[in-house]
This record gives structure tokens, sequence and C-alpha cells, in this order.
């Protein structure tokens, strides 16, 4: 892992840009971090596109940043100036004719946008994750954060090192995986939004029954997509203060 860049914003947060071989992310580090005092770490999942994602981004890691903990993420594969795939894209478009069609989005879709996915970018942040822990400043336990939900939900059946997980039910799922999160076992908090126009409400249901979780919280909230409260938030950070601390 090389930091290419650096700033220390308002609040204290230490905000580091990185390259990981060819993959660039952003490490946010609370002022509070040092080599005797840890930070535990959140590993932050977005749908692609670190420079537009960015102000929820550093919104969400600041707001994590200040109960303690440090934040990181990395660009996925196919999205900002990664290089792009064809049969990513043409998934992606079909996925979109048929939302727009009113129609429903089948699982053949589902799987080729998402299968492929997954099995690159968890092998990558699982790299990342190793670069993470090797910094002085930061400690386990590790939760995971966000979407794509396909990744977070490999990440918690593959990877021992992350103790809790918040995931954002708000992406489309092959029926496979849907089975894969019955090997889930670790605490688990998942935001619904209950008008989200690009979710497919039954599956994000289906997908919280099969959970494997001992403890696992549905939180529901009304609106669309980009609607999701900033109790939620709250809520989150408690349920990690819980399960990293």
């Amino acid at each position: 892992m090389r930091f290419t860049s650096e700033q220390r914003l308002d609040d204290g947060v230490l905000e580091r840009e990185f390259t990981l071989g060819e993959i660039p992310g952003i490490l946010w580090t609370p002022g509070s971090a040092s080599a005797s005092a840890p930070a535990p770490l959140i590993l932050l999942g977005h749908p692609g596109g670190l420079h537009k994602m960015y102000p929820r981004l550093v919104a969400r890691a600041r707001h994590s940043a200040a109960e303690g903990f440090a934040a990181a993420t990395i660009e996925l594969p196919g999205s900002g100036d990664r290089p792009r795939s064809a049969a990513a894209d043409e998934a992606r478009a079909d996925l979109h004719r048929a939302l727009e069609a009113g129609k429903p989005v089948d699982d053949e879709i589902a799987a080729r946008l998402i299968l492929p996915l997954v099995e690159k970018s968890v092998p990558e942040w699982r790299a990342a994750l190793d670069a993470f822990l090797a910094l002085p400043e930061i400690g386990g336990p590790v939760g995971y954060a966000g979407g794509v939900i396909g990744i977070g939900i490999r990440l918690a059946v593959v990877e021992p090192r992350i103790s809790a997980a918040l995931l954002f039910a708000g992406s489309y799922l092959p029926r496979s995986m849907v089975e894969e999160a019955r090997q889930v076992t670790i605490p688990l908090h998942v935001l619904l939004q209950w008008d989200d126009e690009g979710n497919d409400r039954q599956l994000a249901l289906d997908l919280f029954d099969a959970f494997g979780s001992e403890e696992k919280t549905l939180q529901a909230n009304m609106g669309g997509h980009t609607g999701v409260p900033r109790f939620a938030g709250d809520n989150g950070n408690r349920f990690f203060a819980r399960h990293l601390k």
C-alpha cells in the first residue's frame, strides 16, 4: 500500500488516499488513533465510483471517527478509473431495461452482474485489510458497513477478522447468494429503505430471514434509496460500539 496524499480535516480526522497495487482507496483515522491506542476499523462498502461517492463516504467516515473508529474503502473492479468490464456493463444495462419496463429482474441478470464482482472484489478487500491492519494506529476488531450487499455477505462468510456487519439492503442478488447468507453467523444490522426504487423488497426480506446469525436486526425506514435518515447512522455506530470496542 502506497499513500499518495494526506490531509487533516477540520474535525481532526486524518484522510489519506492510497493505492494498493492498481487499486485506489481512502483511509480515515480519528485524531485519537495511535500506536499505543489503535482504532478499531470499519470497511466502508459502496456501489463503485470513489470520486462520485466521496461526499457520502467522507460523511460516513467522519461520523464513525467521532465514535473512535477508523474507516477505509477501496474502488470496486470496473468502477471509477479502473478498467471497465464489458460483461458487467451489459448486465447492468439489462437490469436497467427491466426496471424501466416495469419487469422483474430475473436471476440470470442478477447473477451476471453480481457474482463476477463478488469473486473479484472480495480478495481485493482481504488484501486491503492485510495492509490496514499492518499500520500501528489501526487495530482489530473489524466491521463492514454498506453495500454492495453481496460483497458484504461473502466477506462475512470467508473473512474471520470481520466481527460484525452493517449491510445496506439496496441491490439485487442472485438466489445463490441468498443461500450463501445462511452461512453468515456474525452479528448483523441490516438497513432497508422500504420504498427503494432499485431494490426488490421481498428479496431483501427473504435475505434477512436466511441469515444464520443469532443476533440480527432489520431496520426498515420509509423512503427511497438515498433517503436513509441520519439516526440510522447513529444506530449503526451503537451497533459497532457493542461489537468492536
